[in-house]
């Protein structure tokens, strides 16, 4: 039974996290999307900070396999302190 989605895979797929600056946020969640896609490629992330520069909003395009790789991913994101939110 294969599960129901919009999406043709493999596919570009942006992941987006929310976190504060002060835990080195872009790091983490590079670390946390690694775990699950190993060869991010170079250039595939960006970061961007909040207007008053407390919170840092990373965007990294992997390239997705499946669903259940993107569940895992959001769910492993999610699941950390740090982040504040994963889109």
């Amino acid at each position: 039974m294969t599960e129901e989605t919009l999406f043709e895979f493999p596919c570009e797929f942006p992941i987006k996290a929310m976190g504060k600056t002060d835990v080195q946020i872009d790091l983490l969640v590079v670390e946390i999307i690694r775990r699950h896609v190993p060869d991010i490629s170079e250039g595939a992330v960006k970061a961007r900070p909040s207007k008053d520069g407390n919170f840092l909003a990373i965007t990294v395009i992997i390239e997705a396999s499946s669903k259940q790789q993107l569940d895992a991913i959001y769910q492993d994101l999610t699941d950390h302190p740090h982040v504040l939110y994963a889109l």
